[in-house]
């Protein structure tokens, strides 16, 4: 009898513990991997981090990536950018480089620090030249390759009250080139970048 009223109570109270059980067990922190598209319009020179600035925005560029986040609250991810800049003086360039972000929000604004790698390819700003049999002959090289290590800092704002979702923000990118040259091995360069992220798939 007693067996009896046992399973009864057995039978009762656990319906009601399962739903308490199924709540407690966490649940894993999947990140934010919606692929947003970064689209930016960038201004180049050839300088020291934050000297003169002005003459940046002469040289006029575009920049085309995307963004991985490592985890659910998305303030830290990894990015990749493909852009072009256009430097009468110095000579255009082409870039794809990856940079690690950190991103600390404070409200619907937040702010970046990152780092990384890149390729980038130097163009000649004139027709280079070389002594070929006694006189000088076009040269084949438009350019070359060098190996690209950025930095950057931007500020962003995040509105959720649009479909799609879009994220302007300003960004300063400093980069050292190395191999430019035999009497320059490693040349100073910075980006100002004005853009969106833009979340299709939000």
């Amino acid at each position: 009898m007693a067996k009896s009223i046992l399973l009864h109570l057995l039978l009762l109270i656990l319906p009601g513990l399962v739903p308490v059980f199924a709540q407690q067990i966490p649940s894993p922190e999947r990140p934010n991997r919606d692929w947003p598209l970064i689209v930016c319009l960038q201004f180049h020179s050839i300088s020291m981090p934050f000297k003169d600035l002005k003459s940046t925005f002469s040289n006029v560029g575009i920049s085309l990536g995307t963004e991985l986040a490592y985890n659910r609250r998305s303030n830290f991810l990894q990015q990749i950018q493909v852009g072009v800049y256009r430097n009468k003086y110095a000579g255009n360039g082409l870039s794809v480089f990856t940079q690690t972000a950190y991103r600390p929000h404070v409200g619907p604004v937040y702010a970046e620090v990152k780092a990384g790698l890149g390729y980038n390819f130097a163009f000649h700003p004139n027709t280079t030249r070389v002594f070929t049999n006694g006189e000088w002959q076009s040269a084949s090289q438009k350019g070359k390759g060098l190996l690209m290590v950025p930095v950057g800092v931007s500020i962003c704002y995040q509105s959720k009250k649009t479909r799609p979702v879009f994220e302007p923000f300003v960004s300063y990118q400093f980069f050292v080139l190395q191999g430019y040259n035999p009497d320059v091995p490693i040349l100073p360069n910075q980006l100002i970048q004005v853009g969106s992220r833009i979340h299709l798939l939000h």
